[in-house]
């Protein structure tokens, strides 16, 4: 092998040696991929943490035109059922407000209270027959409840999803397999 020449030498040195890139040439591209894998992580984090947004409506009686009293709304005549399920018991909200206990009329409280707490998994234990009495009883107070079978079931964070599928068993058809609610809709608290 024949020794190089010291132009040969130099000219392999110089071109070994590194430089700088000037901003037109290729070194100067950004690398976006790590961006965007990040932009994807937040984007997949947002997605799966946004929270359910509820609007609440408040229903008013608008001024007739004119300004010669309050406009007359109809009412829908439907039962528009809603149970919440706490550590206290059933609370039961029909279209004209909360029942009150005992199934007894409008009213402030627990509609059925709990019957006290489970010793060993220290749940409420709930009374799944009066809940039923109290659906019935409410859908026979009108012919105009009679076709209703929705109703909107709530619990709290901390009811077992078994308290929760007796409840739903409860109110779809008394003892005797007449139905009552069937359609069963899941609603998230306030």
């Amino acid at each position: 092998m024949a020794d190089l020449s010291a132009s040969q030498r130099s000219k392999i040195r110089r071109l070994s040696q590194p430089h700088e890139h000037t901003p037109d040439e290729a070194g100067g591209e950004l690398n976006i991929v790590p961006f965007l894998d990040i932009i994807m992580n937040v984007l997949m984090f947002v997605l799966a943490t946004v929270a359910v947004t509820f609007t609440t409506t408040i229903e008013t009686t608008p001024p007739s035109s004119g300004g010669k009293g309050p406009r007359i709304v109809t009412e829908s005549k439907s039962l528009n059922l809603t149970l919440f399920i706490t550590n206290d018991g059933v609370s039961i909200k029909a279209a004209g407000g909360s029942i009150a206990p005992g199934c007894e009329g409008i009213g402030p409280g627990i509609t059925v209270p709990a019957k006290g707490t489970d010793p060993i998994t220290h749940q409420p234990v709930l009374d799944y027959k009066a809940v039923t009495a109290c659906a019935k009883r409410l859908k026979d107070q009108s012919q105009d409840f009679k076709d209703e079978t929705q109703i909107r079931i709530t619990a709290s964070n901390n009811i077992s999803y078994r308290k929760i599928i007796e409840i739903i068993d409860a109110v779809r058809q008394t003892d005797n397999g007449e139905q009552l609610f069937p359609d069963v809709l899941f609603a998230v608290p306030r």
